[in-house]
């Protein structure tokens, strides 16, 4: 049997949106027994300003806010520039297939329902922070780059063979020169030099 790879650690810092003070008092003091550093906001346009000046990788939103809704923080965040994916646990009182379905149409990763079972929060939670471990451990392997052992070319983004110093003038705009080490100076010249 084939054994999953092990997911990175993942932060333990999630962003709240709620504008209901006695939820949101209570889904902090939940995320913090469980163990999350929690920046809490109440509304979705203060949790937007949040997310835009620090990175969060779990986003719990209420959906029905003054300024900015949990529909449109999740669309705001899913257009925004980032190097990881956040995950989106929508909270809310809704609970039909219409609105469960515009929650995931808009790019909600999870939906609990209120009143909030924290058991429930927590294995979301769990979810979560698995997703996210996967996704780090992927961009990890995306940064091997993949060298012959033979040539010392190495394999583009386009699966095309070229020198190492094409592929570092391509991918950071800097020219590259020419040298010889001190090693193999002394292991492949000076014996060259030494040859009458």
């Amino acid at each position: 049997m084939m054994e999953e790879p092990e997911p990175a650690a993942v932060s333990k810092r999630v962003l709240l949106a709620e504008d209901d003070v006695v939820a949101r008092n209570l889904l902090t003091l939940a995320l913090q027994h469980l163990g999350y550093d929690v920046v809490a906001c109440g509304d979705g346009q203060e949790a937007w300003h949040h997310f835009k000046a620090r990175s969060f990788p779990i986003i719990v939103s209420d959906w029905d806010m003054p300024e900015l809704d949990g529909l449109s923080l999740c669309r705001r965040i899913r257009s925004a520039s980032v190097t990881s994916y956040p995950y989106f646990i929508m909270v809310t009182a809704k609970s039909s297939l219409t609105d469960y379905t515009a929650a995931m149409e808009t790019g909600v990763d999870d939906f609990l329902t209120k009143p909030l079972d924290k058991r429930a929060l927590g294995i979301r939670l769990r979810v979560a922070e698995r997703i996210i471990g996967f996704q780090a451990s992927i961009l990890r392997l995306q940064e091997i780059i993949p060298i012959c052992s033979y040539c010392n070319k190495i394999r583009s983004d386009k699966d095309y063979w070229e020198k190492v110093e094409n592929y570092l003038e391509d991918h950071t705009g800097n020219l590259v020169s020419h040298s010889i080490c001190p090693d193999c100076y002394h292991r492949c010249v000076e014996p060259d030099l030494d040859t009458p």
